[in-house]
């Protein structure tokens, strides 16, 4: 049988050797905390699923606001696309959305519209008419259409199984 310390000196050296100190416990979470700086940056932060969706979403109000503002204007609009550079540009506010670099945009737009060539819009008449066009979001496995009716005006998304 272990005989147990009596005096309250011998009690706390015996319990002090039996836990963390404080200062070990500050250390580990140190050490933590520098690796988690170190590896969390280099951590791919991808677009997902319902984030390239809601750019979608996006593309498609701001296309359909430009159109309303064409027949309530009574005016054409045109909504820059830039697909190199990922972003669109309304026609009607200046309004700008920016793609991230992991989203690539492929846009087939009119060549000529209205007796004129355009290429890089999509022009809306104030009779609701449009130069029509799509611009499609992909990233690895998804993929969503922006569809523009010339016809209508219409704006439609799209989405596609890749």
């Amino acid at each position: 049988m272990e005989r147990q310390p009596t005096s309250s000196a011998a009690r706390a050296e015996a319990n002090a050797q039996a836990g963390f100190a404080l200062i070990e416990i500050l250390c580990v979470l140190a050490i933590i905390g520098l690796l988690a700086a170190i590896i969390l940056p280099s951590v791919p932060r991808a677009t997902t699923r319902a984030r390239l969706e809601s750019y979608a979403v996006q593309m498609a109000a701001l296309l359909k606001a430009d159109r309303n503002a064409a027949l309530r204007r009574r005016a054409q609009i045109v909504t820059q696309v830039d697909a190199p550079s990922r972003s669109i540009r309304s026609g009607s506010t200046g309004q700008v959305i920016r793609l991230p670099d992991d989203v690539q945009v492929e846009a087939i737009l009119a060549s000529r519209c209205a007796d004129r060539s355009v290429g890089r819009s999509i022009d809306f008449f104030p009779s609701g008419m449009s130069c029509g066009g799509t611009i499609a979001l992909l990233r690895p496995g998804m993929r969503y259409e922006v569809r523009v009716n010339w016809l209508t005006g219409g704006v439609d998304i799209v989405p596609k199984m890749l």
